[in-house]
């Protein structure tokens, strides 16, 4: 009971529930900015772009737009690798030692994120946040004192003799309160494991020593963890062994796809929290129950937003943004449009095209959810099939014939002069992997309702769609082979036309 308390009194001193709507956040944003343009004015890139004569303007904001351009990682990246190189004070006063290898799921190759001092304590102090919000809600609070297992990358760290680098979570690990230390699981030897089938069996063969009341984690790596518990100890559900289980955390991909089959592995409803922690940065987490999905932006945590209305003006059939691509601030979203978000941190990113796109639900709240990748989309000849469309159809269809289809991928090709869809499903009930023209048609009916230029290019340029069920291992066997197995790594949404040849071939052999 002590350290419920000490949980409950921590909540409300921080105020984690605090509400800040849009006008409030926008004066807090430029605060920030403030903060982030004062901090890097004596860097390389902050000379370079003015930040010192920007930061005492009386119109910081749009200053700060018209001179500093918008980025992404490989106009970022020449300054990045002087930073790796062990130059001081490029983009971030000081020498950056710590650099978060992304999967880098948009082109299929990782990238190095520099990863300052500051980003982590940023970090460490959202995530005590987050967890003191899910106590502050209908919780049970003495199974959120249980056990804590955080299942993510391999905390063990490269040095190259100048910087380290690895999963964002192997080097947040030292920067966790030793409170949290106590509570969280698996032990320290487990976490340094890279083979992902061997961390599973370690865990597995220790879940039965440990009274689980919170799990945080990738949805399809947690769900094979859940499988292989039951499977070991030949259990009903998880709930069998880890009775007081509660909540789950989770984020990296849309938990939609995922949770019928996550429910089918309980003995009873649990409460699931969406976060929303990047290479670049802890953007956003869901910290009340009915929130619809919305996560509450953080905009006190060393992040400077700006937004980019997802649309052609601003980028293009293949979403790379356009020359003349405008950006806006918190004050002038709406809860209608996609943007893409643009971020600078305490990290030294600047302006930086992160890769998401996110919508508003909540413009009280600043709550956001996030609806795809600025590359992972379809329109081919103009239907512009989001992420989002996928995500929404494929739970729609799922749900007629109650089963799970958790892992899926889209990929465009040419067919009869024009153009066709290629769906890849995961599916693992035999039955319904016979019905795939019927899920086809329902499939493409859906997103018909869905998404208007959809229906209109199906009558049109996009001739026909394709569906072909899987078993799930299919899936998950590929990414073994290709190293991105467990942790933070997801199967691609969109296949682009590298990823469907190595795809294909793997599927013929």
């Amino acid at each position: 009971m002590a350290l419920l308390q000490r949980l409950l009194t921590e909540a409300k001193k921080r105020g984690v529930l605090t509400k800040v709507n849009i006008e409030e956040g926008e004066l807090i944003q430029k605060k920030t900015l403030k903060k982030l343009l004062q901090k890097a004015e004596e860097t390389n890139f902050g000379k370079q772009y003015h930040f010192g004569e920007i930061v005492n303007s009386d119109i910081l904001i749009p200053d700060y737009q018209e001179s500093t351009p918008i980025s992404d990682y490989l106009k970022m990246l020449p300054w990045w690798t002087r930073s790796r190189m062990g130059e001081s004070d490029v983009t971030w006063p000081g020498i950056i030692k710590n650099y978060a290898v992304s999967s880098g799921t948009s082109d299929g190759s990782s990238k190095y994120i520099p990863v300052s001092d500051m980003m982590l304590k940023a970090i460490k102090r959202a995530s005590v946040r987050q967890v003191l919000s899910i106590a502050q809600t209908d919780v049970p609070k003495d199974h959120i004192a249980k056990k804590w297992l955080m299942i993510g990358g391999s905390t063990e760290l490269e040095y190259n003799g100048m910087y380290y680098s690895g999963d964002l979570s192997g080097i947040t690990t030292g920067s966790v309160p030793i409170l949290f230390q106590r509570l969280s699981k698996p032990g320290i030897q487990i976490r340094k494991e890279k083979n992902w089938q061997e961390k599973i069996e370690k865990i597995t063969a220790e879940a039965k020593d440990w009274d689980v009341g919170m799990v945080a984690g990738v949805p399809a790596w947690i769900k094979l963890l859940f499988e292989s518990i039951i499977d070991k100890y030949n259990l009903d559900n998880i709930h069998d062994i880890w009775p007081h289980f509660e909540a789950y955390i989770h984020g990296g991909v849309s938990l939609t796809p995922y949770k019928k089959s996550l429910d089918v592995l309980m003995g009873r409803p649990i409460m699931y929290f969406e976060t929303y922690l990047a290479s670049e940065g802890f953007i956003a987490y869901q910290n009340r129950r009915g929130s619809e999905g919305g996560m509450k932006l953080l905009l006190r945590n060393g992040i400077y937003y700006e937004f980019v209305p997802f649309n052609r003006e601003n980028f293009t059939e293949s979403g790379d943004l356009l020359p003349n691509a405008r950006a806006i601030t918190l004050s002038q979203v709406n809860d209608k449009d996609e943007y893409a978000l643009l971020i600078s941190t305490c990290s030294g990113a600047w302006r930086y095209l992160i890769g998401d796109t996110i919508k508003f639900t909540n413009l009280d709240r600043c709550e956001i959810k996030i609806t795809g990748r600025t590359k992972h989309f379809l329109s081919l000849c103009g239907e512009h099939l989001s992420v989002d469309n996928m995500t929404r159809a494929i739970e729609i269809v799922s749900n007629e014939y109650d089963v799970g289809f958790e892992e899926f991928t889209v990929c465009g090709i040419p067919y009869e002069g024009f153009f066709a869809h290629e769906w890849f499903v995961s599916c693992d009930n035999e039955e319904v992997r016979s019905k795939s023209n019927e899920i086809k048609e329902k499939l493409d009916m859906t997103l018909k309702v869905l998404n208007d230029d959809y229906r209109v290019e199906r009558s049109a340029a996009l001739k026909d769609i394709k569906v072909n069920l899987l078993p799930s291992e299919v899936f998950y066997n590929w990414m073994r082979e290709g190293g991105k197995e467990g942790a933070q790594n997801k199967f691609p949404r969109v296949l682009n036309q590298e990823m469907l040849k190595n795809w294909k071939a793997y599927l013929t052999r």
